[in-house]
């Protein structure tokens, strides 16, 4: 007979510091790509004049923004997947006999 009181895990869930590195330090090194990639083709004062031409937006701040908001997307990205990948054994657990 189960004994419905105690969950079963497949193995213990990890520290929170692992799991936000996790989804942090992949999403760096994208973001970093993809931000070299990006600014290779594009000045970040051009498209300052195109979006925003009235903020004193200069070429380092355009690039750290620039990089911050691959990073966001990325982190996004990488903690959609984490979400994804959880065992499903912590959430789906069987009913009580009646």
């Amino acid at each position: 007979m189960s004994d419905f009181r105690q969950p079963v895990f497949d193995h213990p869930p990890r520290p929170l510091a692992q799991r936000v590195g996790a989804v942090l330090w992949p999403s760096f090194f994208a973001a970093g790509v993809a931000t070299m990639v990006f600014f290779a083709f594009v000045d970040p004062l051009t498209l300052r004049d195109m979006t925003f031409p009235e903020l004193p937006v200069g070429r380092e701040l355009g690039y750290t923004l620039g990089f911050f908001m691959f990073w966001l997307a990325t982190a996004g990205s990488s903690l959609f997947t984490w979400i994804l990948l959880r065992p499903s054994s912590r959430f789906n657990r069987a009913l009580p006999p009646d």
